[in-house]
């Protein structure tokens, strides 16, 4: 489908019966800049749509034999990209919401006393279709990401280690400094490809987001989940940079969106998720949980305690929701988040107390990363049964 560019002289046509009407408004419109072409019935109209390819057409709704009603329908069916503006002088209410539902993207009653009412409403029309063909250029953008990725993923079910490459770059660099605050991560996969991912970025000056990730299974199809979530982070992301879209900072939002295109996939794969929102200025942290297990440890004046939370893991119902936690932080705090990995090699004989075991000896867990795993007993060189994920944020 061709789609006009938004630069440059833009292109009007003008359908109306009424000779003094039409070359009053094409008149004023070619002085204010615009290229007009005009026609006196519907069916002449159609003929300009095709042989000029206005970018937008300016329709009366009364006319003989071919009426706006009907010129809209086909305008609309052949010309999606073609913004139309309907000009009646009956001012019937139901003939303006029958244009509006066809696919108007205005309706002005004549007499139209003052014309820059009219440029007004083309100039409002014009720039909602202009955003309108970013987000499909967008859109096209995305699908041909996502067809590299599902190529991506034959080459990881060919190769793991390859993969295995593919997805450590894949992941942000640690440490991380944003403000006072400093993040780090380590990953101990299990087998070459791993089903934890971790991620944190920055979100205009005074946001960084942050998740941990644990999809159910390992190998290839359940290293393609991490990267649908790093995707869906950058697409958001985009989002914020470019349309002020703020649904990144608000992490219900972010699962529910990760949920339906886990779903989407129809992979047959789930994953647990934290995430969280840290806002810089107030130092605040605002998060969802679904399914994360173990939840997070808040570290302060010696004490520490799990973040409370729950929510079902994204990828098992289509009609689910989450909940969100704002914690006002500490000014000095350690964030400590393992992915479910770790409870498997803590010698403890419930999940009960492998969870206390873990709060209690998180207070002294003050070195890097590595030695964070040498002190629970992770060797980091050594393949488990399952994943193991860290992430660390530390305010000092």
């Amino acid at each position: 489908m061709d789609i006009p560019s938004s630069s440059g002289l833009v292109k009007v046509l003008v359908i109306d019966d009424d000779d003094d009407v039409r070359h009053s408004i094409a008149s004023y419109l070619s002085d204010s800049g615009y290229i007009m072409c005009e026609a006196a019935d519907g069916e002449s109209g159609l003929a300009m749509m095709a042989s000029e390819k206005p970018e937008l057409v300016l329709c009366d709704l009364r006319m003989p034999e071919l009426d706006g009603i009907n010129i809209l329908k086909v305008i609309a069916d052949a010309y999606p990209h073609v913004p139309i503006i309907v000009i009646s002088g009956a001012g019937v209410m139901s003939d303006a919401l029958e244009a509006l539902r066809l696919g108007a993207s205005d309706y002005l009653i004549k007499p139209i006393i003052d014309l820059e009412v009219l440029e007004h409403a083309i100039e409002r029309s014009l720039e909602r279709f202009s955003l309108r063909r970013e987000n499909l250029q967008y859109r096209n953008q995305l699908e041909q990401a996502n067809r590299e990725l599902k190529a991506n993923l034959a080459v990881l079910e060919q190769d793991q280690q390859a993969g295995l490459q593919i997805q450590m770059k894949m992941l942000p660099a640690s440490p991380m400094q944003k403000s006072a605050y400093i993040f780090k991560h380590q990953i101990v996969p299990s087998v070459y490809l791993s089903g934890d991912f971790v991620e944190y970025v920055t979100v205009g000056n005074d946001h960084v987001v942050f998740f941990m990730a644990d999809v159910s299974g390992h190998g290839a199809s359940s290293a393609f989940v991490t990267v649908l979530m790093k995707n869906l982070t950058a697409r958001m992301r985009s989002e914020y940079n470019r349309y002020n879209d703020g649904g990144i900072l608000h992490p219900a939002d972010f699962l529910a969106q990760a949920n339906a295109e886990l779903l989407g996939t129809a992979i047959g794969k789930h994953a647990t998720l934290f995430y969280g929102v840290l806002d810089v200025q107030k130092n605040q942290l605002t998060y969802s949980v679904a399914g994360a297990l173990p939840l997070p440890i808040l570290i302060s004046d010696g004490q520490a305690r799990y973040l409370e939370g729950e929510g079902a893991p994204i990828g098992l119902f289509e009609q689910t929701s989450y909940q969100e936690v704002l914690v006002d932080l500490p000014n000095k705090f350690r964030f400590m988040m393992f992915s479910d990995g770790i409870l498997e090699v803590i010698d403890q004989p419930s999940l009960v107390d492998k969870e206390k075991y873990l709060l209690d000896q998180s207070v002294n867990l003050k070195a890097d990363e590595e030695s964070i795993f040498n002190q629970l007993n992770v060797d980091t060189v050594k393949q488990y049964p399952d994943d193991i994920a860290l992430l660390v944020i530390d305010r000092k």
